[in-house]
């Protein structure tokens, strides 16, 4: 069979021995750029040597799913995600201690090569080549307080104890795109690194823990964590999360998350939570976070979500409902109705709203309107799609709104005396606010009702006729001028004593 066939992919010699194959599954390992997971080691007949089979985590990458002639050697979650590959291309990345020195050591002028210095050591002096070296890398890394080695290949922490030596002042890391295949990996790290704050780990393929959560400690001073992207689900956003005592921010992004159950004990202190791009969340798994106790910010952008309903208030209550909730972001879903922006006006604390890119704020071609009628519809907002709401952008919105729907509003039973003033239920439903406006700014009069027409040029038009006055029989001649021509006509024919020959100016009814 030919190596080059497009289901395996020859790479040369065979360098990996057997100690190295038996715990290369499930490993993480990146070739020419592109990660995968390690499912099988072994020989595939009628190859001679070892091969690896890998899960790209590009499905497009592969061209199997890990049968070959018939046999299976491991499965795919794609058709085509899965490939041959021979050992000695496979990057299994470094640890993080080493990939740390490569980044961050001697980054300034390099030492003189082969400096000697004489240093004691009890009481012998010893002469030393290279010490300045070692000193400065200890000196640079013992300062490091912000770190990122994304895509550094990163497959672990090291040798025991060597982080917390090195650089026990960490307080920030950007571990994205790496090769940690398991959480218990990333709990080595952060159990070395006692004044950690943000650990973004995005991009990472780990398999979690079923088991009994990190020991208390590990994450005690942890307040962000992104993990966007890594396929994990719900349950274990709780587990992980219930040794983060102190956790802000939590980033969730594009993990097809399904909110299975309300966080009793756990996520009580975040403030800041991102479910964006997870497109099994709907309205009623939304319930579930909806106690969070400090929850802020929620960003559910791209979600699909529909619609939005707060059950437990009725119209101009208040919802018991993300009580602390102050800036909601809406953007890329599918609401298309008012009822949903009117829902939002339950919430007690909402401050800023995001809401671009749906079908209710698209498909209306006067964009302005809408942002009026969105800031009409929620009373206490202050900040509508990243732009302030001043008092008298305020006033406008809520003074055209009141305007606006003022005949519907008489139809439906609405009066100017406070007495008469019933309107129907079905009103009250699809405005809410409107009441609440009537009595800001006084109920509206009949003259600001009167339909107006369009802005027209030919609704703007006068009609001039004009008759000889020695010739009633003739016919009336009519001409439409627009108003300013034809005042000024008429202030041309007052001084005029007699009339001309052929024409006199009759009337100019409107």
């Amino acid at each position: 069979m030919d190596l080059r066939s497009p289901h395996i992919l020859d790479s040369g010699n065979v360098m990996m021995n057997d100690t190295l194959t038996s715990d290369v599954i499930g490993r993480r390992v990146e070739v020419n750029g592109e990660h995968a997971t390690v499912r099988f080691s072994g020989v595939v007949p009628p190859m001679a040597g070892l091969w690896l089979g890998v899960e790209w985590d590009n499905p497009e990458r592969g061209k199997h799913d890990g049968s070959h002639e018939g046999t299976v050697y491991f499965k795919c979650r794609h058709p085509t995600g899965g490939s041959f590959i021979r050992p000695n291309k496979v990057n299994f990345g470094v640890d993080f201690l080493t990939a740390i020195k490569n980044r961050y050591t001697l980054e300034d002028e390099p030492e003189e090569e082969g400096k000697e210095q004489i240093v004691t050591i009890g009481n012998k002096p010893v002469e030393t080549i290279g010490f300045d070296s070692v000193v400065k890398q200890q000196s640079q890394l013992s300062k490091l307080q912000e770190v990122s080695l994304r895509n550094c290949a990163v497959n672990g922490p090291g040798d025991k104890g060597g982080i917390a030596k090195a650089c026990p002042n960490v307080r920030s890391i950007d571990l994205s795109k790496n090769l940690l295949s398991s959480w218990d990996e990333v709990v080595d790290i952060a159990d070395q690194l006692k004044h950690l704050e943000v650990l973004n780990l995005s991009e990472n393929k780990l398999k979690f823990p079923s088991g009994s959560p990190p020991p208390t400690g590990t994450f005690s001073a942890l307040k962000v964590l992104v993990l966007n992207r890594i396929g994990i689900t719900w349950t274990e956003v709780l587990h992980c999360a219930s040794r983060c005592p102190v956790l802000e921010k939590l980033y969730l992004e594009s993990n097809g998350i399904v909110i299975s159950e309300r966080p009793t004990d756990v996520l009580q202190t975040v403030k800041l939570l991102d479910l964006s791009s997870n497109q099994l969340i709907d309205e009623n798994q939304l319930f579930l976070i909806a106690y969070m106790p400090r929850l802020e910010q929620l960003i559910l952008s791209d979600i699909g979500l529909a619609s939005i309903h707060f059950p437990d208030a009725g119209i101009g209550c208040k919802t018991s409902m993300f009580p602390s909730l102050q800036y909601l972001v809406l953007n890329d879903n599918r609401i298309s109705q008012w009822s949903s922006i009117n829902e939002l006006d339950k919430l007690q604390s909402l401050h800023a709203l995001s809401c671009t890119r749906n079908p209710l704020t698209e498909s209306s071609k006067d964009a302005q309107t809408t942002r009026q009628f969105i800031i009409a519809r929620i009373g206490q907002l202050r900040t509508l799609n990243k732009c302030a709401i001043q008092r008298e952008e305020r006033r406008g919105a809520e003074l055209d709104y009141r305007k606006a729907f003022g005949n519907e509003w008489k139809k439906a039973g609405g009066h100017q005396d406070p007495d008469k003033n019933r309107p129907n239920e079905e009103f009250l439903a699809a405005h809410p606010r409107y009441q609440s406006l009537c009595l800001k700014y006084g109920a509206p009069e009949d003259g600001e009702l009167k339909v107006q027409q369009p802005f027209l040029l030919k609704n703007q038009l006068l009609t001039l006729k004009i008759k000889h006055p020695n010739q009633l029989d003739q016919k009336v001649i009519e001409k439409q001028l627009p108003e300013e021509e034809t005042k000024a006509r008429e202030t041309e024919t007052r001084p005029i004593m007699a009339p001309e020959p052929h024409a006199s100016v009759l009337s100019v009814p409107r």
